[in-house]
């Protein structure tokens, strides 16, 4: 089965938590609390049997499997189908030039310039996407060995559950949502 992590604390979740407002904030970093998360999690994961990480292309994603891979010495592929929906100023991405730029050895080509998507994804656009993923993995001979780095938004829509930050599921890939 494949596991399911959130990403760690973002400067939007930390401001929107306190306020719920949407603080206008597109592709925001980790906050210290969230890069303390991130170490957190790798320690709670060091005898997961992970082989290799994917990733979300935002930068709350890169920078929390960033941390992961260099303390369990794991490889990164970005993934865009494990992106958050996009719903608010937090889901708007970062051009894959820029992406490149911070992150030099991970291969940002698959992208497109604007890959999140320009306006709110609807739940029936997600749920395609997510099944897409589904496909994805059923394919991967490793997928047991895989954690994937995402998002409250497409945990939940792959598998009906509600994850807070650097909580992770692991998942069968024809495990089909709760909700």
């Amino acid at each position: 089965m494949t596991l399911l992590i959130r990403h760690a604390e973002s400067a939007w979740n930390e401001h929107f938590s306190a306020s719920r407002i949407d603080v206008g904030w597109p592709d925001p970093p980790l906050t210290i609390r969230g890069r303390e998360q991130a170490h957190a999690a790798a320690d709670r994961l060091r005898d997961a049997r992970i082989a290799r990480l994917l990733t979300s292309p935002y930068r709350r994603s890169l920078e929390t499997a960033s941390i992961l891979a260099a303390e369990l010495g794991l490889p990164i592929t970005v993934e865009p189908l494990v992106r958050e929906r996009c719903a608010f100023s937090c889901d708007q991405g970062s051009a894959p030039a820029e992406l490149a730029r911070d992150w030099p050895g991970i291969d940002f080509s698959s992208l497109g310039d604007v890959w999140w998507g320009g306006a709110i994804e609807s739940w029936p656009s997600l749920a395609r996407r997510c099944d897409a993923f589904r496909a994805l993995l059923r394919a991967m001979p490793d997928r047991d060995e895989v954690a994937v780095v995402t998002h409250w938004g497409f945990i939940r829509g792959l598998t009906g559950a509600e994850l807070h930050n650097t909580e992770s599921i692991r998942i069968a890939p024809d495990a089909a949502a709760d909700n």
